[in-house]
């Protein structure tokens, strides 16, 4: 059976090649009814596009790359799902690779993305430190996602600083007197988590604030003992309202005050920071703060296809920096109020549906 061939689906559809190649290419030029007559075509016809032969050609694919450095956090899941439906929605496929955490590997598929004429990649940083991402801008549209720098570059980030002023604004808003804030600040996320904090504390020097800096991040267990610690403080030294730094520790601190005999929220109020669902294993539904992993995804394909329309403009300046921080919101649950409910804080348009 001789191959189908772009010419074929043309006279099938009853429309020019060129309109063939921009429903394949470039669907956003084509009118919504011309390119279902076009697709209906492909469909019946069996039409595969010969990639290699435009590779070969000097075209880039119509295919977006994202780079994850692991899949054992929500962010991470939620950034895929945003990117993915936004990819579709513009007409473009994404591929996406997971680092287990190592950074050389990160790098690699980077280059490797790059490497094959994909028309962007998406970085989610696993460090602060991007000397190591940043040459791929030079070859393919970049943006990073989950990283601050006021370097040359497209970044999308949550606003971690306004995570921690959330929760200790929902903090005060409940009566709490003493609060605990619990985690080592051993990333940048976690830092300005910690920023945001302080900041809103400083506006009400009469509440008491602990910073508890221990406790890895990532280990429920470090919370656990801290928790329970915490809940055996006797008369005033014992906080009424606990903040982890990660919803790991948050559930793991949580656990911990139960084990003490105490009740939550109702002896202490416990609330995570960073909205990880997969950390939402508590024997007491978790309040947090979100950090619309979704939203980052989203706009983080917008950044590509910005970056593409300035390539082909020409309007392209690669000395600027392009810093977009995407507002969280809570999503306030029984661990603090013993009813689930949730504000939504600039959330207009945000999927939040997607969230969980």
């Amino acid at each position: 059976m001789a191959k189908v061939t772009i010419g074929d689906v043309a006279r099938e559809a009853g429309v020019a090649l060129g309109t063939v190649s921009n429903a394949l290419n470039h669907p956003e030029r084509v009118r919504p009814e011309t390119l279902a007559i076009v697709n209906d075509a492909i469909r019946r016809l069996g039409y595969a596009p010969n990639q290699s032969a435009r590779l070969l050609a000097g075209g880039h694919s119509k295919t977006f790359g994202l780079v994850l450095p692991q899949l054992n956090h929500g962010l991470s899941l939620q950034i895929a799902s945003g990117a993915s439906t936004e990819a579709q929605r513009q007409g473009y496929s994404l591929l996406i690779a997971t680092a287990n955490g190592d950074e050389a590997l990160e790098s690699s598929y980077t280059r490797y993305f790059a490497g094959t004429q994909m028309s962007g990649v998406l970085v989610q940083a696993s460090s602060a430190d991007l000397t190591r991402i940043a040459p791929t801008a030079s070859r393919v549209p970049l943006a990073v996602l989950d990283a601050v720098c006021d370097g040359a570059g497209h970044y999308v980030s949550v606003d971690c600083a306004a995570q921690g002023s959330l929760i200790a604004e929902h903090a005060v808003s409940l009566g709490a007197t003493r609060i605990a804030v619990i985690g080592r600040t051993m990333t940048p996320q976690t830092t300005r988590r910690l920023e945001g904090i302080r900041a809103y504390m400083e506006l009400h020097p009469d509440v008491a604030l602990d910073i508890v800096d221990h406790g890895e991040i990532t280990q429920a267990p470090d919370g656990f003992m801290i928790g329970r610690h915490l809940a055996t403080q006797q008369g005033a030294a014992r906080p009424d309202f606990i903040i982890g730094l990660t919803d790991v520790l948050a559930c793991g601190a949580l656990e911990g005050v139960r084990a003490a005999g105490l009740r939550v929220p109702d002896d202490i109020a416990i609330a995570g920071c960073d909205g990880n669902p997969l950390a939402w294993s508590c024997s007491v539904p978790l309040t947090t703060c979100s950090p619309t992993g979704y939203e980052l995804g989203r706009r983080g394909v917008r950044s590509l296809i910005d970056q593409i329309e300035a390539r082909r403009t020409g309007t392209e300046d690669a000395s600027e920096n392009h810093q977009e921080l995407v507002r969280p919101f809570m999503l306030t649950r029984a661990s603090t109020v013993g009813r689930t409910t949730m504000q939504a804080s600039d959330a207009t348009g945000l999927n939040l549906g997607t969230f969980l």
